[in-house]
């Protein structure tokens, strides 16, 4: 099923023609496609250690040149492993965006609490979430010379509040399980939070800190951060729904006191977890239910903090 109105056309005899015309190095190397695609970005898996990631629809092949340029920036100053790319491909054979080959990371994905509970618990999970983000948010800011990424993630939440509303409206008309009254008022406070802070100190940001861009190792803890295309600059606040979506009250405690996240922040943050979840389940209901049942696992986990 497309998960997109403008979804490109993406197989596995186009994956083959783009690498035996580009990468010919690669033309004997096994193919086939992942049964998990993300949702921006269709995924081949190349060989035994390498990954083709082809943007879905388009205007995506730009997050592919974000991530090819910024990656070994981040891999150098963070401990855990992020995408290394390893070739850029160039729009061909009536294929119109830029696509990339990466080396396959090792790891599963974390489990999500509210669907189901890990066996290690989350707390070795959290410190390493928060050593990520420690990390991450303590990066040098580019110099005058080049130019800082930007997304809409890293502006002020208030200024979403037309755009929540509207996905209430529409989350009411599908009959999504959540209290969606309880959540305005959530929302509400966030948004009212968010508007009387002074403005954030940028930093670096994530800005898709969910479980599915995760990898964890055997034992629970974080192997790998995928999916570097909405790394920008900006308030870093988003990046904490990662505590309502993989951690439980005790590795949200934990990753909260590590990070000295205070009142405001915290509650700005559930803002984002309940927005994030409500544009996912009008968009991706049909097409990805694990998605969405994994957002309201999120969206209720905010809702109860």
């Amino acid at each position: 099923m497309p998960l997109h109105a403008d979804e490109l056309t993406i197989d596995a005899a186009l994956v083959r023609g783009l690498l035996d015309r580009q990468l010919p190095a690669y033309a004997d190397a096994e193919l086939r496609p992942l049964e998990q695609s993300g949702s921006s970005n269709a995924l081949f898996r190349l060989g035994d250690d390498r990954v083709v990631r082809l943007p879905r629809q388009p205007g995506g092949g730009a997050s592919i040149l974000k991530e090819a340029t910024w990656a070994p920036f981040v891999a150098q100053r963070v401990g855990v492993a992020v995408p290394e790319v390893v070739a850029v491909g160039e729009p061909d054979l009536g294929y119109p965006e830029h696509w990339s080959v990466t080396m396959w990371l090792e790891g599963t994905r974390p489990t999500v609490p509210g669907r189901e509970r890990s066996p290690h618990g989350t707390i070795g999970l959290a410190h390493d979430l928060a050593h990520f983000l420690g990390e991450l948010r303590a990066m040098d800011l580019p110099d005058a010379g080049r130019q800082a990424p930007s997304w809409y993630r890293g502006e002020p939440l208030h200024r979403l509040d037309d755009d929540v509303r509207g996905l209430v409206e529409e989350c009411r008309g599908l009959h999504v399980d959540l209290d969606l009254d309880a959540a305005l008022r959530l929302w509400d406070e966030a948004a009212a939070a968010s508007e009387a802070a002074p403005a954030a100190e940028p930093t670096w940001f994530h800005g898709d800190l969910l479980a599915e861009n995760l990898l964890v190792d055997p034992a629970g803890r974080l192997a790998a951060v995928l999916d570097l295309g909405g790394l920008a600059v900006g308030d870093p606040t988003v990046d904490l729904v990662v505590a309502w979506e993989v951690l439980d009250a005790e590795g949200r405690d934990v990753l909260r006191r590590a990070l000295d996240v205070d009142d405001r922040t915290w509650l700005v943050s559930r803002g984002w977890a309940l927005l994030i979840a409500l544009m996912t389940f009008p968009y991706y209901g049909t097409s990805m239910p694990g998605r969405c049942a994994d957002r309201l696992a999120m969206a209720q986990a905010a809702l109860g903090a």
